[in-house]
């Protein structure tokens, strides 16, 4: 009888508990049924992978609804259209900002309310008419949206490398590297002849620097002579400029008033020139007599000999 009357007790025990859990069940299902919900519906742009219905509802990481229902915008099949209901409690603002968070490392999404300040009003949410809250994309699913492409990329980028490092490319990198061994080497046996050249290069570059200052110090004083004695010389310049261009006007006007005048002493310079030529044909026959009567005084004088007139 004992045994039996063990197992009696554990039944009933049994039987306690699942009843028990059945009623918690029911009053869990009749508070939530009696609570009194502010309805929303969420408009998503993008993908939505890991949302689904019975998803929480946060406003700032605390739980206050859930995810009731997904479905297609009839207008637009790429836009995706989530309903949600929150407590009635909750004030969900117009400028309250939506967006998709992570839930758990399964993948599982959930709707996250934040912001909104006091200043902006209350949105209402009645069951039959839900306003339109347009959800902002956050960086978790813009990482999701684009994983595809970034596996994409990152097959081709593996693909390249791969490519990359043929055998072909192999040898090739191993002639580059031994080419450019043999180059480091022949640098190394002419090392010395390699310092000597630095070393003239940098005494070059010394002289250049001193060449440089000069000619710095060179620009320096010519600057300062245009600057001072050079605007004094150039004044004088055009006062010399100013006074040979006055001369010259007034030695062309003089001509031009006399150009007659001019051309009569001109003709009268012409028929000087017989004269002359007579008058210097008399000095030589003159200086011929002198040199005779130097030589030969008495011969000249009282000699029979008349005097010749010299060649011209």
């Amino acid at each position: 009888m004992e045994p039996k009357a063990h197992h009696l007790v554990i039944g009933l025990f049994t039987v306690a508990v699942f009843a028990a859990a059945l009623l918690f069940a029911l009053w869990l299902g009749k508070s939530n049924t009696d609570r009194d919900w502010a309805w929303y519906e969420i408009g998503f742009d993008y993908a939505v992978s890991g949302l689904s219905k019975g998803n929480p509802v946060q406003y700032s990481g605390v739980g206050i609804g859930e995810v009731v229902d997904l479905y297609l915008d009839p207008e637009n099949p790429s836009h995706v259209r989530a309903l949600v209901r929150v407590y009635d409690d909750v004030n969900i603002r117009e400028n309250s900002r939506v967006s998709l968070v992570l839930a758990n490392i399964t993948g599982s999404m959930s709707v996250r309310f934040q912001g909104g300040t006091l200043d902006s009003p209350v949105l209402e949410g009645p069951r039959d008419d839900p306003p339109l809250i347009m959800a902002e994309p956050s960086a978790f699913t813009s990482i999701l949206d684009n994983g595809e492409a970034l596996m994409s990329k990152a097959d081709r980028l593996l693909t390249n490398a791969n490519a990359l490092f043929s055998e072909q490319n192999s040898d090739n990198l191993t002639v580059i590297l031994a080419n450019t061994r043999a180059a480091t080497e022949a640098l190394l046996a002419h090392r010395g002849e390699l310092e000597q050249l630095m070393e003239r290069m940098n005494d070059a570059s010394v002289r250049a620097a001193q060449a440089a200052a000069k000619v710095d110090r060179f620009a320096d004083n010519a600057d300062r002579f245009l600057q001072n004695e050079g605007q004094e010389t150039f004044a004088a310049l055009n006062t010399a400029i100013a006074s040979i261009q006055a001369t010259a006007t007034r030695i062309d006007l003089l001509t031009a008033n006399n150009e007659g005048a001019l051309n009569e002493g001109l003709r009268g310079l012409g028929e000087l020139s017989p004269a002359l030529r007579e008058l210097r044909s008399t000095l030589r026959n003159l200086n011929h007599f002198t040199r005779r009567l130097e030589d030969n005084p008495s011969s000249t004088i009282w000699g029979r000999e008349t005097m010749q007139e010299a060649p011209q």
